[in-house]
Order: C-alpha cells, then sequence, then structure tokens
C-alpha cells in the first residue's frame, strides 16, 4: 500500500510511515474524528464496507481538514478505504503493523446461521493476530449482551490474546472515546441503553 495518497501529513511527516489504529466497521466516522487530535504520531485508517457510508466518510474528513487547516495537521492523518476486512485484511497490512484495532458495535447477525458472519470468529482472529504487533490491542464495544458475550468467549479462547483488566479500561482515554463519541455510541446513550466493553491484549508469540 502506497499511503500517500490519503494522508497528506506524510509530506511533512513521512517517518510516521503507515497506519498503526484501524477501526474496523468505521461507520459514519464518529471515532476516527475523535481519535485524530488525541493521537497526533499516529495514522489511523477507517475501513467500511458501505459505498455510501465511505463517501460520507470521504467527504467529513476532508471538511475537517479544511476546517482546521490553520491549525497544523488537523485531521491529516485519519483516512478511510472501502473494503470488507473480513476478506482482505492482510492485503492492507504487514505483520505486526498495528497497535490498535477497534471493533465498535459491529453488526450482532442475531441468527445462529448468521453467526458465521460475526466480525469476531476464531478464524478472523488469527488474521488480526497476524496484523497487530505483540502488546497491540484489539478493543471491542457494543449494546448487545449476547454479541459481547460472543466476542470475549472468542477472544478468551485463542492463544494469542489476554483480556485486560476494568481497571486498565477505565484509565484508557481510548475507551472513553470509543465509549462516547461513535455515532452507535451516542445512539445507545440517548436511548439509555448498556454498553458492553472488552479489551485483549496481543501477546507475545509462544
Amino acid at each position: 500500500m502506497d499511503w500517500k495518497n490519503l494522508y497528506p501529513i506524510l509530506e511533512s511527516k513521512p517517518e510516521l510511515g503507515k497506519p498503526t489504529i484501524a477501526d474496523i466497521g468505521c461507520g459514519f466516522g464518529g471515532l476516527l474524528a475523535a481519535l485524530s487530535p488525541k493521537l497526533p504520531n499516529n495514522l489511523i485508517l477507517g475501513m467500511e464496507i458501505r459505498v455510501q457510508v465511505t463517501n460520507y466518510v470521504e467527504d467529513r474528513i476532508i471538511a475537517l481538514r479544511k476546517k482546521f487547516a490553520n491549525e497544523g495537521a488537523g485531521y491529516q492523518n485519519i483516512a478511510v478505504l472501502r473494503g470488507n476486512a473480513m476478506k482482505f485484511l492482510p492485503n492492507f497490512f504487514e505483520k505486526g503493523q498495528l497497535e490498535k484495532m477497534f471493533f465498535c458495535f459491529p453488526d450482532p447477525h442475531f441468527k445462529q446461521r448468521k453467526h458465521k458472519a460475526r466480525i469476531v470468529t476464531t478464524t478472523l482472529l488469527s488474521e488480526y493476530a497476524f496484523v497487530l504487533r505483540p502488546g497491540g490491542i484489539i478493543y471491542t464495544i457494543t449494546d448487545v449482551k449476547d454479541l459481547h458475550e460472543w466476542m470475549v468467549k472468542h477472544l478468551e479462547a485463542h492463544p494469542l490474546f489476554e483480556r485486560l483488566p476494568e481497571e486498565w479500561e477505565r484509565q484508557d482515554i481510548c475507551v472513553k472515546v470509543m465509549t462516547t463519541e461513535t455515532e452507535e455510541g451516542k445512539k445507545v446513550s440517548r436511548n439509555k441503553g448498556s454498553k458492553y466493553i472488552a479489551c485483549f491484549k496481543r501477546l507475545e508469540d509462544h
């Protein structure tokens, strides 16, 4: 991947190199926009499968860059790509490239026969482990208890992931942003729904 076309900041900061944070199924880009100023030394990539939603996020990023053009590198470190992360993730990222991966309010695929389409499965977790560096973090949040339990069960069963304690979650800025700044998260708050969070650390290869 040549990332220069997506990230204008690489003109002045080529050392940033490649995206190290990925929001898988980024929706309308709320997490990208919120993380951008908080993690100015990381390139953050949103991946979204829906064409119109991807176009919306592209326009949103362009508008933010224009609005904050006089404030240094405002929002130049975020970008969106249309793609199916479940099929093509290793086409975009090298082994150990990512520090953080976010799965915010993924499609619950309620029906039993659709469970194999969920974004967290045993097979996919091995791909996520490939692109995450040791010590990297998978962040998950959902308002569906059944899906939360499914994701936790699969992540806990995988030998390369270890759940982080709630105390760590309470202190992590990305957990706070993920909980409050995504469009889905705001909708759940408005509806007074529950949010279930689980974060897992990528372990060293055995």
